[in-house]
């Protein structure tokens, strides 16, 4: 600190502003480029004092920058990970930290200090946008693989930024846009995962969030950066805001919002704007202390300090980007979750398969926006399939190809690139072969697998419509058409869901017998799935986020708020029933619970013991693989309050384990211990745990609990802030 205060006390007033305000978008709007290509963002360099401008780049499924640069022959390829939502499947802290440490490697490798991730907004609605870049639904989940995940990455000397803090839970309107919630629900589900990655995680950043919280933008909270992030939860990084985020540069300063990116003059409606002019302003008018604007310069100098910018590091543009395909690999298998197994799978050797759907060609790794990432190589379902040499119908094949190939010359289906240089396709109709046809190939084939595949990304939310939420007809079609022609025949059918969110699945799975989720699982996805499919590797992801039975179940109505067409406001009328809180507590059966998945092998739980000591609950409990092949489970610990003042969830969870690779009859011992406090509910001016008896429940998932025991609280506890 000693050093970060001498140079403070060195700098200059213009000097101090402009560490404050980011250098604009690189390579935009008459801005020079990053030395990184394609980096989301610099900050100011101070050269007399040996201040260097410090890169921060996306993001959450692998670092985002340009693979190529002007006048260099060189390629600056980086891993396609899977997407968090996929990530958060696995329930795997040790893997999550071995990801953040991949991650880690390459942003350091390339000249980057800050890795803009994890992204870490909780699934309000299975609508949002960008659910596929966040982990969960609920809380704890979340905050403790984004704890592993920034250990991960900022053990590589390197920073990483959560985000978007707080209540981003949607992309329409979203830097508009009004969310009111109450404190309770704040606390209990929206920040709680940020408060587990502040305190467990200690990430060198916080990006606060585009929306206004109960009426005033994020990044303009004092409430919210100065009281609750710093002096309750005891956060020493530096907080940024989200590109463009808020209306007052000053406002932004005074609330505790350190850094304004990406600066430099931008457009707002019809005004231009200039943030250094607006605080040198506000300075000279008494508007703004330079006692404030110190403070935000510490904060961000006492992080950057350690940077590799800071300190000189010579990095080589050369990560190893074979070890960490490897990782990604070894990720989404643990990432895949299988939703439906009657007999089909694993596929015996030699199977001969049909493979119906466009995306076993265009399948698609992950979401677009800041979340999209440039690697080497894709492997698509079908070269996953084709490589490790899983019998395909080749005749079935090239007509996909050709039928791709010839749609996507076509004016309606041409592939167009969005803002974010990310290649859109529009979808192709999924029913072009005739019923002889499919007949035909059922008749030479033993199991038929169809993909069915979805893409969004930032700035635009999903719709609760045909092609989205729900399958197209064309979709609904090839499914009856192919589960019928290939059932007279006895045979077998399986669907592949390359998706990065929940969709509709209730009104057609009875019409298959196998559902694999294969989300998007970046550049080793046709790998992975081959492998899963042919019982190389076993499943064991389990569902971080509900999939409801149809979007009317949904609790979070209101979304995306009002009005309709182009919400100002959007009111969490839910609150703290949020997911399998809502689900559970009001006996609304989902299409698959929060923590489902089945395996090929199977599991025993039992030896249950629970003890309180003093402010520490310990649960330990046994888990036995009584099936035939090896694999991982996931067992989660929930708690059931009692029934008392405060309204409370049918249950929580509270811990969650997954074992190591069990072979057939061996078992593992968990232990897991709970502080009491984590137990507390917000009643509007503390955390409080109510006297009584608690249940604690051992669940294969939040509807499959296998184990419960009893323990009490004999009398109620407070808790401060």
């Amino acid at each position: 600190m000693e050093k970060v205060n001498e140079i403070v006390s060195q700098l200059t007033l213009e000097e101090k502003i402009k560490l404050v305000v980011g250098v604009g978008l690189p390579g935009l709007f008459g801005n020079p480029h990053s030395r990184v290509a394609g980096a989301a963002g610099e900050t100011h360099p101070i050269p007399r004092l040996g201040i260097p401008a410090f890169v921060l780049a996306d993001g959450p499924a692998g670092l985002r920058i340009n693979p190529t640069r002007e006048g260099d022959d060189n390629t600056y390829y980086t891993t396609a990970f899977p997407v968090e939502i996929m990530l958060a499947s696995t329930w795997n802290k040790e893997l999550l930290e071995e990801v953040g440490k991949a991650m880690g490697e390459e942003t350091r490798e390339y000249g980057v200090d800050v890795l803009l991730a994890p992204a870490m907004n909780i699934h309000r609605n299975p609508l949002c946008g960008r659910n596929f870049e966040y982990y969960s639904e609920d809380p704890v989940l979340s905050g403790e693989l984004a704890s592993a995940f920034v250990r991960g990455v900022q053990s590589q000397g390197v920073g990483a930024c959560i985000k978007h803090f707080v209540a981003n839970n949607q992309e329409t309107n979203r830097m508009i846009v009004d969310t009111i919630v109450s404190e309770r629900a704040l606390r209990e589900v929206y920040l709680k995962g940020f408060e587990i990655a502040v305190k467990k995680g200690k990430p060198w950043s916080v990006m606060s969030a585009y929306n206004k919280l109960n009426g005033k933008y994020c990044s303009q909270s004092e409430w919210l950066l100065k009281k609750v992030l710093r002096k309750e939860w005891g956060f020493e990084g530096f907080v940024m805001s989200d590109w463009y985020a808020g209306d007052n540069p000053v406002e932004q300063l005074k609330a505790g919002n350190d850094l304004i990116m990406p600066g430099k003059v931008y457009q707002v409606n019809t005004e231009r704007r200039d943030e250094i002019e607006e605080i040198q302003e506000a300075l000279k008018e008494g508007k703004l202390s330079e006692e404030v604007l110190d403070e935000c310069v510490r904060n961000i100098l006492k992080v950057l300090m350690n940077a590799p910018s800071f300190k000189g590091y010579k990095y080589s543009n050369k990560p190893n980007l074979d070890a960490h395909a490897k990782i990604a690999y070894k990720a989404g298998l643990e990432g895949v979750v299988l939703l439906k197994n009657e007999n089909v799978l694993p596929l015996i050797e030699g199977t001969p398969i049909a493979l119906f759907g466009t995306g076993q060609i265009e399948t698609v790794k992950g979401g677009t926006g800041s979340g999209d990432t440039h690697p080497r190589y894709t492997i698509s379902i079908l070269e996953g399939m084709e490589e490790r040499g899983l019998k395909l119908d080749g005749e079935l094949v090239n007509s996909y190809k050709e039928y791709i190939k010839k749609m996507r010359e076509t004016e309606e289906y041409k592939p167009r690139t969005d803002s974010w240089g990310t290649v859109i396709k529009p979808k192709l109709p999924e029913n072009f072969l005739s019923e002889r046809e499919i007949k035909k190939i059922a008749k030479k084939n033993d199991v038929a697998v169809i993909v069915i595949s979805r893409i969004s990304g930032e700035g635009y939310d999903r719709k609760p419509i045909k092609g989205d939420f729900y399958l197209s007809d064309d979709e609904m079609e090839l499914i009856q058409t192919v589960s019928r022609e290939f059932h007279e025949f006895g045979k077998k059918v399986v669907v592949l869901l390359n998706i990065g969110s929940p969709i509709e699945i209730a009104s057609w799975r009875d019409l298959v017998d196998g559902i694999l989720l294969v989300w998007q699982a970046g550049q080793e996805m046709g790998r992975i799935v081959a492998d899963v499919l042919s019982g190389e590797a076993n499943p064991s992801g389990k569902l971080p986020t509900t999939f409801p039975k149809d979007y009317h179940d949904v609790p979070s109505w209101t979304f995306p708020g009002e009005p309709r067409d182009n919400p100002l406001k959007v009111v969490y009328e839910e609150d703290i029933y949020v997911g399998y809180r809502y689900y559970d507590t009001f006996g609304v059966e989902p299409a698959y619970e929060f923590g489902y998945g089945l395996s090929y092998t199977k599991f025993e739980y039992g030896n249950l013991k629970v003890s309180l000591e003093n402010d520490l609950l310990k649960v330990s409990y046994t888990i036995t693989n009584v099936g035939e092949r090896s694999g991982k489970e996931v067992s989660q610990v929930y708690i059931k309050a009692p029934k008392g003042k405060i309204d409370k969830p049918l249950q929580e969870l509270k811990a969650f384990y997954k074992t190591k690779e069990l072979n057939p009859g061996e078992s593992e011992t968990i232990s897991v211990g709970i502080p009491i406090r984590d137990l507390a509910s917000f009643d509007g001016n503390g955390w409080i745990v109510e006297e009584g008896e608690y249940e604690v429940r051992i669940g294969a998932s939040s509807r499959d609990i296998r184990l419960k025991d009893m323990f009490k609280i004999e009398e109620e506890r407070k808790f401060g802030m």
